[in-house]
């Protein structure tokens, strides 16, 4: 399989992948053949990339960081939870979710299990969904992401779990900001954007009242758009002002909106995403923490299309950690617009004169 953009689909191509609705529920299962009409109803929902089925990338499985089935428990618990906390508004600055503590842990606790068990210390997140769950998948993606920091970092179970929980519930504020302001293509008001900037403070007031829960997770809430250099809100803390648990959801956080699609823009790619972080360090990020959050990235996951310095057209089939930036390849069509009579595979590592160009 390869992932392609919606853009490159062909009538006829089959998905290789399944894609999910906000609830983890699949809108779309894999070895469905795509339509034009399948394709532009994908796209009106704000998919801008698949995985299709491709014979000359038969083989090629990218690794999920966690399981299907751990990603759709997950994800039908936060959606329940946000959309309850949603029509649900504050009182004396908090809200009521009794089962908040008790539901997040199982939660947390089950993508654990998943990334405890990889082999492979590289990972990507593989998930394609409906832009109306981004909400939803943003705060399950973040805490898979802040679970790969905190592994790596040597955590304890308890700190685990508390940097878990926070990961889990950093954007919980923002069920409190109306839908409309959320997904506003076009620039935000000085008005709305107060409301934005509420979130945090809301967050942790929603979180801190849960005895179950531990006030450095709600920390996450508070601190999460704090930057090292200080100019962050709400706070304007700075440097090791911020807690470690905040700052690695505030990278995990950003990471992965800029890699996926939103109202006002297109997805960045994961490179582009990593160049971003490196150029905030010890701006907006700490340094140390964004080296290691970068070496436990696929800078190009398997299947991605990219194009050569030669002007081949070929798809990753391998990362090796010591090279990020120059996986192995499968050239699937030469310069001159051929398909290679037989596919074959070059490692970067071992051809300095190419080098990857662009991803497509």
């Amino acid at each position: 399989m390869r992932k392609v953009h919606i853009n490159s689909v062909k009538p006829g191509e089959k998905l290789a992948r399944p894609i999910h609705q906000e609830n983890g529920n699949i809108l779309l299962g894999a070895g469905v053949e795509l339509s034009q009409r399948f394709i532009d109803r994908l796209e009106g929902l704000g998919i801008d990339m698949l995985f299709i089925d491709d014979p000359l990338t038969e083989g090629l499985e990218p690794t999920s960081a966690i399981q299907d089935e751990t990603r759709k428990k997950a994800s039908d618990s936060i959606t329940k939870t946000m959309t309850t906390l949603m029509d649900q508004p504050l009182i004396k600055g908090r809200t009521i979710a009794p089962d908040l503590g008790r539901n997040f842990r199982k939660v947390f606790g089950d993508i654990m299990q998943d990334l405890v068990r990889r082999e492979d210390v590289m990972v990507s997140l593989t998930n394609i969904h409906v832009a109306d769950s981004y909400l939803f998948q943003h705060s399950l993606n973040v805490a898979i992401l802040a679970g790969i920091m905190g592994l790596a970092k040597g955590y304890n179970r308890n700190q685990l779990e508390e940097l878990g929980m926070g990961a889990l519930m950093f954007d919980i504020g923002m069920t409190q900001v109306p839908k409309a302001i959320v997904t506003k293509s076009t620039a935000l008001t000085d008005q709305e954007r107060v409301l934005i900037e509420k979130h945090t403070e809301d967050g942790f007031n929603m979180i801190r009242g849960h005895h179950d829960i531990s006030l450095l997770s709600a920390h996450c809430a508070l601190q999460h758009h704090e930057r090292y250099d200080g100019s962050g809100y709400p706070r304007k803390l700075k440097g090791d002002g911020i807690h470690d648990y905040a700052q690695i959801v505030a990278i995990a956080d950003v990471y992965d909106a800029l890699t996926s699609p939103r109202p006002h823009r297109k997805r960045h790619t994961p490179s582009e995403a990593i160049e971003f972080l490196f150029a905030a360090g010890n701006t907006y990020f700490n340094i140390d923490l964004i080296k290691l959050f970068c070496r436990h990235i696929s800078i190009y996951p398997v299947a991605t299309t990219v194009m050569l310095s030669t002007g081949q057209i070929a798809v990753v089939v391998s990362n090796d950690p010591l090279a990020v930036h120059r996986p192995t390849v499968r050239v699937i069509r030469e310069a001159d617009g051929k398909t290679p009579a037989s596919t074959y595979d070059i490692d970067l590592k071992n051809e300095q004169n190419l080098m990857i160009t662009k991803e497509l």
